[in-house]
């Protein structure tokens, strides 16, 4: 099949190759521009453009598609059966939708209709699901509204894991079923089936403030956090004016301590919660490095029985 790919992070990197294994003619790739990052502010590119560049393809950087004419254009010449997109980062017009002549088809990271939007993964976490998969959808004007063409079963989830790691492991995963709904698709042996929107769960885009601790939340609610948004926005409170970044935590039982206070005991660092202790293993102060909890402790005695947060 002719395709043109829309997609910019590493895990959109794992289904652009699939495709290219299995034998599509990846006609075009879109991703995002590159951006400044870092102290130095240099230019990066993001994983699509760097790994569709190495593969020789046809790669373009578009600010926006909303107004685009020329990339329309260039879109609707180039002639491709089907768009796929996974984690572009954009949202495509719904021009562009009409496109293809076998529609725009996207990867999303839950079993739809839950967990619709920008953040299914940290939000599947956050609530503590027992289990999430992946979606095949076409796309339309709606946010992850579209009917479903296939999905995976259920993937049971431990408890422990992070969104960094879980994220990439659906996409990765999902390369399968992907060849397989595009077979079907070709063949015209697919159903698509509508989403039932009363079922349908919506989640946001993460802003910064999301990753503030309450220490007056439960401890299994703060350590869900720190699993859910160790991409971003990050985990986080607050001493002596400053930053302090929490990037791995557990559950432990034991004697309860009021909310936001530091526990030290025999070289562990705890906090008190809502409902019980939340023991720190791994964290970081603003301007210094990632350390171990008992390395902080050695170097920073005075942060027993202190409040974090204030």
């Amino acid at each position: 099949m002719r395709i043109i790919f829309f997609g910019s992070p590493d895990d959109a990197v794992h289904l652009l190759g699939s495709l290219i294994t299995a034998g599509h003619d990846i006609v075009a790739v879109y991703t995002q521009p590159d951006r400044r990052v870092g102290r130095g502010r240099a230019k990066q590119a993001t994983a699509v453009k760097i790994f569709s560049e190495q593969c020789g393809l046809d790669t373009f950087t578009p600010v926006n598609l909303r107004d685009d004419e020329v990339e329309f254009t260039r879109m609707s010449n180039i002639a491709a059966d089907v768009f796929v997109v996974v984690a572009y980062g954009h949202i495509l017009p719904i021009k562009v939708l009409g496109i293809p002549s076998l529609g725009v088809i996207n990867v999303h990271p839950s079993l739809l209709p839950l967990y619709r939007g920008p953040s299914p993964v940290a939000a599947v976490i956050l609530d503590g699901q027992s289990h999430t998969g992946v979606s095949v959808m076409l796309l339309d004007e709606g946010m992850d509204t579209g009917p479903i063409l296939a999905q995976s079963l259920p993937i049971n989830l431990s408890g422990r894991e992070r969104r960094s790691e879980l994220q990439t492991r659906l996409f990765k995963e999902s390369g399968p079923l992907l060849l397989a709904t595009l077979a079907k698709l070709q063949l015209g042996t697919i159903t698509p089936v509508i989403q039932d929107d009363a079922a349908a769960s919506i989640t946001q885009l993460l802003r910064r403030s999301d990753g503030e601790i309450d220490w007056t939340k439960s401890a299994a609610h703060i350590e869900r956090m720190v699993r859910a948004y160790d991409i971003w926005p990050g985990t986080s409170t607050r001493w002596h004016g400053k930053n302090v970044k929490i990037l791995e935590s557990q559950l432990i039982a034991g004697p309860t301590a009021n909310p936001g206070e530091v526990v030290i005991s025999d070289g562990h660092l705890s906090v008190g919660t809502g409902d019980g202790l939340l023991e720190i293993s791994q964290l970081q102060l603003e301007g210094r490095q990632v350390t171990t909890a008992t390395d902080f402790v050695r170097g920073y005695p005075e942060i027993n029985g202190v409040i974090l947060g204030d």
